[in-house]
């Protein structure tokens, strides 16, 4: 277990005080079920317990990084522009950082009308199939070697200082791979939730790294036998919803036993998600400025908050 000496630890009940500034929740349980990940679990009571406080926490982060951009331009006689504030969601696969990334973007919006909020993954910055089977990386989909990570700095340079619309490649779980002449923008945007496995990892060899351009970065956290419980029930429920889509990656597992292909997912895990968690993801967790711990029911008990 790493130190985390350096961050403030609250229960669930200690952290529901820190809501500051109230707003109405017009969050319903339909929208949590649109948005939540598949095999996700989050409720009502989640957002006004966990998330109310943490939505406060990054607005004051946001009025302050501001007010250092605007002050910076005076200091160099520049013209005040926007420059968007970038938060991070880490964690392994499969532990929720979709449903986080969604909710907050969600919850921003509502409460800070006056924002124009982006959300958006690194998965279209993995490299193509066609690449990594090239590259005899197909095996190790997911580590860090098999992200364009240049690609992504120069994305968050472009984001950081132009004011205008940025592509980025369009990643599809359903096919399992990049879509060829595919693009989602993002347009100049006042906040931008960046989610995915990678986005705190050092990568070797290079001087500049993706979390340089976090603003507030978090991190989801949980046991690793609780998220290998989720990984493969997400499978199973992926593997019920290709059965009848010729086109869907997970359909060619639907031919063969469902022992066999529950087996065949244990032993991705094995060989490739418990690997990179252990060895990539989990390292990073120190650098996040928020951590919110889950326990085995989806439910955060825990959040570190970095002191320094």
């Amino acid at each position: 277990m790493q130190d985390l000496s350096n961050y403030y630890h609250f229960s669930r009940d200690e952290w529901q005080n820190f809501h500051g500034e109230k707003h109405t929740q017009a969050i319903t349980d339909a929208e949590l079920l649109k948005i939540k990940s598949l095999d996700d679990e989050i409720s009502i009571d989640d957002v006004k317990v966990i998330y109310a406080p943490i939505r406060h926490l990054l607005h004051v982060y946001l009025k302050n990084y501001r007010k250092l951009v605007k002050l910076k331009n005076e200091f160099i006689n520049n013209e005040n522009k926007k420059v968007p504030f970038i938060i991070g969601v880490s964690g392994s696969v499969a532990v929720g950082k979709s449903t986080t990334a969604r909710l907050l973007k969600i919850m921003l919006e509502r409460a800070y009308p006056q924002y124009v909020v982006g959300q958006m993954t690194t998965d279209g910055f993995l490299y193509p199939s066609k690449v990594l089977k090239k590259k005899g990386l197909m095996e190790k989909k997911g580590f860090p070697e098999t992200y364009d990570m240049p690609k992504l700095i120069q994305f968050l340079s472009d984001v950081k200082t132009n004011n205008g619309p940025v592509k980025y490649p369009l990643y599809s779980h359903n096919i399992y791979d990049i879509i060829p002449g595919k693009y989602e923008e993002v347009n100049n945007p006042d906040i931008l939730i960046v989610e995915g496995i990678n986005v705190l990892q050092l990568p070797s060899n290079a001087n500049i790294y993706v979390s340089d351009f976090f603003d507030f970065s978090i991190f989801i956290d949980a046991h690793a036998d609780d998220i290998e419980e989720w990984f493969l029930n997400r499978f199973i429920k992926l593997l019920d919803m290709a059965k009848d889509d010729v086109n869907s990656y997970y359909h060619q597992f639907t031919t063969i036993s469902r022992n066999d292909a529950v087996q065949m997912a244990k032993d991705v895990w094995n060989d490739i998600n418990y690997p990179n968690l252990l060895n990539y993801i989990e390292p990073t967790r120190s650098r996040a400025n928020l951590i919110l711990h889950k326990s085995s029911k989806h439910q955060i008990d825990t959040v570190f908050l970095r002191k320094y």
